[in-house]
């Protein structure tokens, strides 16, 4: 071996890069500064994933469909068309239709009542006094609970039979048994002067007896 050492000479060449030697980075020695120190690169995933949370997914309207919820379905109405009085008045129920679902329920009541009181009077003195009163007693209870029928569910015995329902008219829920009880008493207000509160649903735009007015209910169709 000479002396110095020569260009060929291996022990007298300088460090190369992999040697023990790590090649010198930019910026005076530091490692270059990863963007956002963890974070994605704008445009990339979301930044919630670098912390190990679940990537953050656009909702909508607040987990309703775009547009928010149909007003409709509070009452059972289609999708469509509820805001303007002119378009609603289709889903109403008709006067035809609460007139026979009125008839309907005075059957339930009158039909077992009927009965006991015929009964009754066939055996006449005190034992047929006794089975009359049975019959009005079972009558009223009846009606009390096709009230309570309507109040918990919207819908009568009759009412269920020509698919209508009674429902409060702000929001859409059912009244409730005291409510419907105050409802039924209303109704002597519908029978003054020569019923015409009966008779307001044939030209009312929500087709409302004065009853329904009162407590602030509508009779909607259900198909």
């Amino acid at each position: 071996m000479s002396y110095p050492p020569g260009p060929q000479d291996p022990y007298g060449q300088p460090a190369q890069p992999g040697y023990g030697q790590p090649p010198q980075q930019p910026g005076y020695g530091y490692p270059q500064q990863q963007p956002g120190y963890g974070y994605p690169q704008q445009g990339g995933a979301d930044p919630n994933a670098a912390y190990g949370y679940p990537q953050q997914q656009p909702q909508p309207g607040y987990n309703y469909p775009q547009g928010g919820p149909d007003p409709n379905a509070a009452y059972g109405y289609p999708q469509g068309g509820y805001p303007h009085a002119g378009q609603v008045q289709q889903f109403y129920a008709g006067w035809g239709s609460r007139v026979a679902a009125s008839l309907v329920d005075a059957l339930v009541v009158g039909i077992p009542a009927g009965i006991c009181v015929g009964v009754g009077i066939a055996i006449g003195g005190g034992a047929g006094v006794g089975v009359s009163v049975l019959g009005y007693a079972i009558a009223f209870c009846i009606m009390l609970w096709l009230l309570h029928q309507k109040g918990t569910t919207g819908q009568s015995i009759g009412m269920k039979t020509v698919n209508i329902q009674m429902l409060r008219e702000s929001d859409g829920q059912y009244l409730g048994f005291g409510m419907t009880f105050v409802r039924y008493l209303c109704h002597f207000i519908d029978g003054l002067p020569c019923y015409l509160g009966y008779l307001w649903p044939l030209w009312d735009a929500k087709k409302q007896t004065f009853a329904d007015k009162i407590i602030g209910t509508v009779v909607v169709k259900t198909q």
